[in-house]
């Protein structure tokens, strides 16, 4: 029997239904993967700074040479005692500076000459670590640190006594992810980089052949 115009359109409508539910069903198998970039700075570490440091100190084992273990940022915001939106324009520049979500710290004790209470937050930190560290640390040495203004060079007074070193930034604007137009607020922070260094020597040589501009005082 002859089939009608209503019945040929139902067929190609139901078949393609069901083709398209062919694809979707063979799109939700594809799995993507992402390719991993190789970490610049740890390469060169791997490559250049373990022989050169173990040329140097006369290290006999890899595992001997120091190395970077984390950097610290922290920031005190003790004006949000006033404006506690000030809490949340710092965790946002710290998450586009860093990549990273913060930690906001908290008074641990009431103050009453600074109307500081208990649990009021005052600070704002985060570490990075891994790859993530080594990222931020090329964007510090080759990006942020040349744009700071009448920069001479970083201090070497500024290590701990440990292997650790501490720089200071007055002005978050110098890092390239902050927009200077959405600032209403000039803040600082502090960047720890905590080694495996037992000596200040050790630390600083470290440091230097990672490009960090050093001058001595």
């Amino acid at each position: 029997m002859a089939k009608s115009k209503q019945d040929r359109k139902k067929e190609k409508v139901e078949t393609e239904k069901k083709g398209t539910a062919g694809k979707s069903k063979e799109k939700s198998k594809e799995t993507f993967i992402e390719e991993k970039v190789p970490v610049r700075l740890l390469d060169i570490y791997k490559t250049k700074i373990i022989p050169d440091l173990m040329k140097k100190f006369g290290y006999r084992n890899i595992m001997q040479v120091p190395k970077i273990e984390k950097i610290c940022l922290n920031a005190g915001v003790g004006a949000a005692i006033t404006d506690p939106k000030i809490v949340e324009t710092t965790v946002k520049e710290f998450e586009a500076i860093t990549g990273q979500k913060p930690t906001v710290v908290k008074a641990k004790k009431s103050v009453s000459n600074f109307k500081l209470r208990q649990g009021m937050n005052v600070g704002v930190r985060v570490t990075l670590r891994n790859d993530r560290m080594y990222e931020f640390f090329d964007k510090l040495v080759n990006v942020t640190i040349p744009r700071i203004r009448d920069f001479r060079g970083l201090t070497d007074k500024s290590f701990d006594g440990r292997g650790n070193y501490s720089i200071g930034i007055k002005e978050q604007i110098i890092f390239p992810e902050i927009n200077v137009d959405n600032i209403n607020r000039i803040s600082g922070l502090d960047i720890t980089i905590v080694t495996s260094a037992k000596t200040d020597e050790e630390a600083f040589e470290l440091l230097k052949l990672f490009g960090l501009p050093f001058i001595k005082n």
